[in-house]
């Protein structure tokens, strides 16, 4: 019996040998061998992504658990913001898809290394990685979040076709391209915590929609609201219902909350471009409510091409002083943003819109 023990024992022992032996030797030859296993072959599994590059900007991008795949929400900005959809998918292929075109030249070795050490974008992934994986991932126990590969972002290639890129653990940095794709892929790990943001305002269609009103503080007889009622919506001036409104136009309006998003974060806008708009105070303000009870505010601007016009005229005839395309806008008094007309103008309607009447002057100043 004791015997059977011991030849049991020694049996494992030689298992174990064996299979530590194996994952040594699957290191030594990520090393010594020019293979391609540098980028993440299951990116399903990546929980998170920690990005941080030389000028002190970082961003931690996660995904959110039991999210809709299909939602702007599946991936949070700094555990906070909603993830651009697009800009999340784009660097999750990016990942998976890039390949080593070749390795650094022996002799560019040291030079690569400083030029990755000064100038170079850190990109943490972690992933969900099991205790017990057996079976090609049929049997996975025991769940828990992992650090599985560093990589180090460096700059473009000279002919512009791929990046320098080191992984932690390699002996070498490698240059990075995607096959078939023309250019290099540093811009895509971006650190700026801003460029990661989504710009949905509101992803909500007619059947969420619990109401809607529009504030013009220049005309307030042209501002109104739109109220759910039973299956329908009434039409609301000054807190009395309307009855004969253009029904067409006003599920035009609505509709356009089924997707509506915004141009680009004004943070790279200076403040003195902004300080004449604000100044003349909001050109309409926006409360979109949906069934559930949340509430977005939009307050939108006039913007000017040139701000120091403003100053000097003040006649709103002329029209070449105003920015034709686009308008400022704080969401829910915290972000400025720019807006465009193209996406905005059925939404920023006066009330004589919708009751065919003459439309009273939108804004003055």
């Amino acid at each position: 019996m004791k015997r059977k023990r011991n030849l049991l024992i020694l049996l494992i022992v030689v298992v174990l040998i064996g299979l530590i032996a194996l994952v040594v030797a699957m290191r030594g030859s990520k090393d010594a061998t020019f293979d391609q296993d540098f980028h993440v072959e299951d990116i399903e599994n990546i929980t998170k992504i920690f990005l941080a590059d030389k000028e002190n900007n970082h961003v931690l991008l996660q995904r959110v658990a039991d999210a809709d795949t299909n939602s702007d929400t599946t991936w949070t900005v700094d555990e906070i913001y909603p993830a651009s959809k697009g800009m999340i998918k784009l660097l999750l292929e990016t990942l998976h898809d890039m390949r080593i075109r070749q390795q650094v030249n022996k002799n560019a070795v040291p030079q690569a290394i400083k030029l990755l050490s000064a100038n170079s974008t850190k990109c943490e992934v972690y992933q969900t990685r099991y205790l017990i994986d057996w079976f090609n991932g049929r049997l996975r126990l025991f769940p828990r979040e992992k650090l599985t590969v560093t990589y180090f972002v460096g700059q473009e290639t000279q002919d512009m076709m791929a990046c320098f890129m080191y992984r932690e653990g390699d002996k070498v940095p490698y240059i990075i391209h995607i096959p078939g794709f023309r250019g290099y892929l540093t811009p895509r790990f971006v650190a700026d915590p801003m460029s990661w943001r989504s710009h949905t305002i509101v992803h909500w269609d007619i059947t969420h929609l619990q109401s809607v009103e529009l504030d013009i503080p220049a005309t307030p007889e042209e501002s109104y609201k739109v109220s759910r009622q039973g299956d329908g919506f009434v039409f609301q001036k000054a807190g009395t219902i309307i009855d004969n409104f253009d029904t067409a136009r006003v599920a035009q309006m609505l509709s356009c909350f089924q997707n509506l998003n915004f141009d680009e974060y004004a943070s790279r806008v200076p403040n003195s471009n902004m300080d004449s708009s604000f100044n003349a105070g909001p050109r309409a303000i926006l409360h979109i409510t949906n069934t559930e009870g949340t509430t977005r505010e939009i307050t939108t601007y006039i913007k000017y091409n040139n701000p120091t016009d403003s100053l000097v005229m003040r006649n709103d005839e002329l029209y070449e002083m105003f920015d034709l395309n686009r308008l400022y806008a704080i969401i829910d008094k915290k972000d400025t943003v720019l807006i465009q007309y193209f996406v905005f103008d059925n939404i920023l309607q006066p009330a004589s819109f919708y009751l065919g009447q003459p439309s009273s002057p939108f804004a003055k100043e």
